[in-house]
């Protein structure tokens, strides 16, 4: 079973100095010249970054405001947050202050309200800079769905908008709500609490995973399977290792050997590869002695187990690596981007970032190949791979 982080799921990235997630290395942004950094799109404007000051562009380049914040924040429904003097508050897109720059630190706005922090304490202001909860808490997250993780007294829970606690705040660890349920974690056992709070599948596993196509990994003695949102198991606990379900099929390991299963158990391609990753576009990355390829999900290998290392599909490619260098091909198997990198990152939105070491640079490039803008700085490293 795959363990994640609570509050963060993707691999972070240092581009010049600015912490990134991967996901958003390949997005809608300005192409535009002489910036440090220019980040993604957000509310119309894009977060630029020059001589160490921050500021924002629109899309076609023109800017709005000026490079002049220590850091800033993507707007998000319609103001930004921003940091002058270690201090933090928000502006709106003409570049007024808003929400007087005086805290220690905020989250972007979600569902209307935002995460604040003054003297160690955290609580939740609205977008007239009105605080409608009080800082009364150790640590806290935005709203998703109408509620928020908070801790208290080293315990943890949710509130709802108004500052009423709906997840009674007594566990050891909570975790984000998928599909309606969240893990919960309590003296060392863990279930799942609906909306409600209520504890719909009593802490009883050693471990347990979020839900994913309508069941959730569980962990005792050593050993993983599936229960359903009843709490009943339908997957018995018989594997060493599993992966959520993905395009109804879940990678599983047992005896050292992976392969994979469906919603019923029911073997559906063999457990016989050294690693196996979850189905992304209808094809999974495999690898048996060293190498790696792809199989479609009755079993067929569909690229041949060739390459030193690769990455799961998006949108139609995939980073493949040989000799150490790295490149893409297409769901045919075909080379469409040479191997000549030094490594890569995803598509997303029709872009994928490429690392060069011969030159120091790390940049995008389209389906194509073709070089479209600058992305790091001389010196760049990051490209962390799971």
């Amino acid at each position: 079973m795959k363990h994640t982080l609570r509050h963060l799921s993707s691999a972070l990235l240092l581009t010049g100095g600015i912490l990134c997630s991967q996901n958003l290395w390949a997005c809608e942004r300005p192409e535009v010249y002489g910036y440090d950094y220019v980040d993604c799109l957000s509310d119309g404007l894009a977060k630029v970054k020059r001589d160490n000051k921050y500021g924002f562009i629109d899309k076609t380049g023109k800017v709005v405001i000026p490079p002049k914040y220590d850091w800033a924040y993507s707007f998000s429904e319609g103001l930004a947050g921003v940091m002058r003097n270690g201090r933090y508050g928000f502006i709106d897109k003409s570049g007024k202050v808003v929400i007087a720059i005086k805290y220690d630190e905020v989250d972007s706005f979600s569902e209307g309200l935002a995460n604040i922090e003054q003297n160690g304490k955290h609580g939740f202001i609205n977008q007239t800079g009105k605080v409608v909860i009080p800082l009364k808490y150790e640590a806290a997250q935005p709203f998703d769905g109408g509620l928020a993780w908070v801790r208290q007294n080293n315990k943890e829970g949710f509130i709802d908008k108004t500052g009423k606690v709906i997840v009674p705040i007594e566990f050891n660890s909570t975790w984000s709500f998928y599909e309606g349920l969240a893990r919960v974690e309590q003296n060392g056992k863990a279930g799942f609490v609906d909306k409600t709070g209520k504890v719909v599948i009593p802490l009883k596993y050693d471990s347990v995973s979020y839900f994913s196509e309508g069941l959730a990994e569980v962990e005792q003695n050593g050993k993983a399977g599936f229960v359903d949102k009843t709490g009943k198991v339908v997957i018995p606990l018989k594997y060493d290792y599993t992966e959520p379900f993905k395009e109804g099929l879940s990678s599983v390991k047992k005896n050292g050997k992976y392969g994979f299963i469906d919603k019923t158990g029911k073997t559906i391609i063999p457990l016989q590869y050294d690693s196996a990753e979850s189905f992304s576009e209808e094809l999974a990355l495999v690898s048996y002695n060293g190498k790696y390829g792809f199989v479609n999900k009755v079993g067929q290998v569909t690229i041949p187990l060739q390459y030193d290392a690769a990455s799961s599909f998006s949108e139609g490619l995939t980073g493949v690596m040989r000799n150490n260098k790295w490149g893409f091909i297409d769901k045919t198997g075909k080379v469409v981007i040479p191997l000549k990198y030094d490594d890569v990152t995803s598509f997303n939105n029709g872009t994928g970032g490429i690392l060069d070491l011969s030159t120091g640079e790390a940049f995008y490039i389209n389906r194509q190949g073709e070089r479209l803008y600058w992305l790091g700085e001389p010196g760049f490293s990051g490209f962390n791979r799971e």
